[in-house]
């Protein structure tokens, strides 16, 4: 097998000129970031040569193994936010995660990623009087910021009747922000794939890039497989695992796992929903159940590139389900998986050129449902 390996078989003429080709742009990786670059991308230069390579068999990060929330940020969210940076970065951020998502569903079709606009639920135990009260107290302020963003005066609003319906225990109040919805991230990433087909890019899967050379007239990209090629112009969208080709971006791997019960009768509520300050989040899929987080009971844990579950994890998830979402109602897990988000010191993406043929777009802080497109858009504007 190792000599097999270093013996790299030269690749044909076919391939050389329709399959591995050196384009005019090459975007590395294959999420929504890299997918709706390389498409803004070929709107602004109709006659360019782009290319797309994912390390992966599918998207590696969080793409296609996110919970399919449409969010951009519950009211303790964006309290807990406001507590460590200026309002003016926040409140810019909730806008872009707003019109990243308002272009994903101009771009792709609100039936092709079946968009939900079922509201976003923020649930507060017995225990976080002083933290809904503070939230509560915020609410006029909030909605008076998000105003210019949302074009309505009521994005939050309590909701506390709602509970008892809902059949949630454990549970003192609630928010509501009445703008947030659903997609389902399956269908979202197979409408991208086929847009870029569509316009003629290339989407090559399984093709690992192991470093980057900057020269005079562009990037040249050395694969696993041995080969290389030569880009005029690169856009890196890898998202959590940026550093790894280039270890000067501040980017940290955040893994987020995720559990799906199986169908449940009779489930008596549907919509998003969060708790703790967000760390915690479920939705229904149809009749089930999935829940996802945990990442705040053990952060050094879940900083980390593997894509395992954990028991002290996923245990905690089982019980939620049992004492607070679903008491009384019997269910079963029937997946259980992770998604690894880029995060960094604050929310903030990384956004810019490191030279004049290199542009980086990376660091979605865990809401890249939300800023995905926007970014890809931007990073395509760049060129």
């Amino acid at each position: 097998m190792e000599k097999l390996l270093h013996h790299i078989p030269p690749l044909s003429y076919w391939e050389s000129q329709n399959l591995l080709f050196n384009p005019d742009i090459l975007v590395i990786g294959g999420g929504i970031v890299g997918l709706s670059a390389a498409l803004h991308s070929k709107f602004r230069f109709p006659q360019a040569k782009i290319l797309v390579l994912e390390r992966g068999l599918l998207p590696m990060g969080a793409s296609t193994k996110n919970a399919g929330f449409a969010c951009f940020g519950s009211a303790g969210e964006l309290l807990d936010d406001l507590s460590n940076q200026p309002e003016s970065e926040v409140f810019e951020l909730v806008k872009n995660r707003f019109d990243g998502l308002t272009l994903l569903r101009q771009t792709l079709g609100d039936e092709a990623i079946e968009f939900d606009p079922c509201g976003g639920f923020e649930l507060f135990s017995p225990t976080e009087s002083e933290h809904f009260n503070h939230c509560l107290h915020s609410l006029p302020h909030l909605n008076k910021q998000l105003l210019g963003i949302t074009a309505y005066p009521d994005t939050y609003s309590q909701v506390d009747e709602k509970i008892v319906s809902f059949g949630f225990k454990q549970t003192s109040h609630m928010l509501f922000n009445h703008y947030e919805g659903a997609i389902h991230t399956g269908k979202t990433m197979v409408a991208l794939w086929k847009k870029c087909i569509e316009h003629g890019i290339m989407v090559l899967n399984g093709m690992e890039c192991k470093a980057l050379v900057s020269q005079s007239n562009g990037t040249k990209v050395e694969l696993d497989s041995g080969h290389h090629l030569f880009a005029a112009k690169t856009i890196l969208a890898t998202n959590a695992f940026a550093a790894q080709l280039l270890p000067e971006l501040d980017v940290k791997p955040g893994r987020a796992q995720v559990l799906i019960t199986d169908p449940i009768e009779n489930l008596p509520f549907s919509g998003t929903f969060h708790f703790d300050r967000g760390y915690f989040y479920f939705r229904n899929v149809g009749n089930r159940v999935l829940f996802g987080g945990g990442r705040n009971l053990d952060f050094e844990g879940e900083t980390s590139f593997d894509f395992k579950t954990t028991s002290r994890i996923q245990l905690q998830l089982e019980s939620y389900l049992r004492e607070m979402i679903l008491p009384g109602k019997p269910f079963q897990i029937e997946q259980r998986w992770s998604g690894i988000m880029g995060l960094g010191p604050n929310r903030s993406s990384i956004l810019k050129k490191l030279d004049e043929h290199l542009i980086v777009a990376v660091r979605m802080g865990g809401m890249g449902v939300a800023l995905g497109s926007l970014v890809g858009k931007k990073a395509a504007e760049m060129l």
